[in-house]
């Protein structure tokens, strides 16, 4: 690995938008940002900047590799053992304790604008540490997501909210839980909660970037355009002289059809007859 990637800075909006997802401003990452690396993630070469840790390489190294990376001056059973050097050795001690493990020696640094350490890539939001290193390398706005993502899993985003509610100067006492857990228990050896308070009421007295968070609106996708459908093609009709004459059909025959008798009219009086012989029985009968 080159640890070499698109390098892309922050933007204005970045930190605003960021910060505005735990309720706290630009002040408060900058604290951060200002007391790992004076504000910036990447070297002069355009990779993450980062301090390899050598107490973290040998407590991250299995056991059978740990006697080599001591004997080679880059693994140490506590912190202070091993003096960490130049920023620009740092990626020197990465190349070698990649050598003996890739994902101990990633585990081991530091990494970008807060200094996360690779160690803790879950916390920052990352399922291995080279997801979270290959995420160091493209953009800070990664660095700065990976920072408040920690926070959030540690719990120390009410006492930045705190910090952000504050109407009075900013004292290293305010800072303190916020740096022992982000620093670990040695931060006072650094000073950091110093350094942290100082930040934070530099960029107090510095006017933030306007941000409106509900101007922020997701880009409407057009809806698509139905397509035409093509109208059936009407049939080409013909002039009178090039239709087509069809020929005359002879007529069907009718149907067979029996002749039924004429039904022939009652003779005149012939009602009133058989009605008179129908009565003259009826009497004899009687009689």
């Amino acid at each position: 690995m080159n640890f070499k990637g698109t390098a892309k800075r922050l933007e204005d909006l970045d930190l605003p938008r960021i910060g505005a997802s735990i309720g706290v401003g630009e002040d408060e990452l900058h604290a951060f940002m200002d007391t790992e690396t004076r504000g910036t993630g990447f070297d002069d070469q355009g990779r993450p900047r980062i301090l390899f840790e050598p107490h973290v390489f040998y407590r991250c190294l299995p056991a059978a590799k740990r006697a080599a990376a001591v004997k080679q001056g880059l693994a140490c059973k506590s912190w202070g053992q091993i003096k960490y050097g130049k920023e620009s050795a740092q990626y020197g001690r990465l190349e070698q304790a990649l050598k003996i493990d890739e994902t101990a020696a990633l585990k081991a640094c530091s990494w970008g604008l807060g200094q996360v350490l690779g160690e803790n890539h879950i916390a920052a939001g990352y399922e291995t540490v080279q997801e979270m290193v290959k995420a160091m390398m493209e953009d800070e706005e990664h660095h700065l997501e990976a920072i408040v993502n920690f926070i959030v899993e540690n719990k120390i985003d009410d006492d930045m909210r705190r910090l952000a509610a504050l109407k009075r100067p900013t004292t290293p006492d305010d800072c303190r839980t916020i740096v022992r857990v982000y620093n670990g228990a040695g931060y006072e050896k650094n000073d950091y909660h110093t350094k942290f308070a100082a930040n934070h009421n530099k960029w107090r007295k510095i006017k933030d970037t306007p941000y409106q968070p509900e101007l922020e609106q997701p880009a409407v996708k057009e809806p698509e355009k139905p397509v035409a459908t093509p109208e059936p093609e009407k049939p080409a009709v013909l002039p009178p002289s090039e239709k087509k004459q069809e020929p005359d059909l002879p007529a069907p025959p009718p149907p067979d059809i029996e002749p039924v008798d004429p039904v022939k009219p009652a003779a005149p009086g012939g009602f009133f007859v058989a009605l008179a012989k129908a009565f003259s029985r009826l009497v004899n009968r009687s009689a």
